[in-house]
């Protein structure tokens, strides 16, 4: 049995939500982990590779995940981090 340490690739700053990502009442933490680790989550290969060049260049990192919700089916958002690592936002993806 193999284990996988992750490490954290880069500072996410202040970690903001809107309001709509609020109300969902999900738990944020585990997809802001993968998000601090390089999980880029449902972006294309090519977005994944933008992704990796931006944490080594300082540019802007975009991750997109999928939750349940609580009450039933499930939502898409969006995970951000500003090139300057001041910022995180997390947003619905119909609020990008």
């Amino acid at each position: 049995m193999g284990y996988t340490i992750l490490v954290d690739r880069f500072s996410l700053g202040i970690i903001l939500a809107n309001s709509n990502v609020v109300e969902l009442d999900i738990d944020m933490y585990p997809f802001l982990r993968r998000h601090h680790t390089g999980d880029w989550g449902d972006l294309s290969a090519e977005d994944k590779a933008a992704n990796d060049h931006a944490v080594a260049t300082g540019g802007r990192i975009l991750s997109k995940y999928h939750a349940a919700l609580p009450s039933g089916g499930e939502v898409a958002f969006y995970i951000v981090t500003e090139s300057d690592r001041s910022v995180t936002t997390i947003l619905l993806c119909e609020d990008y």
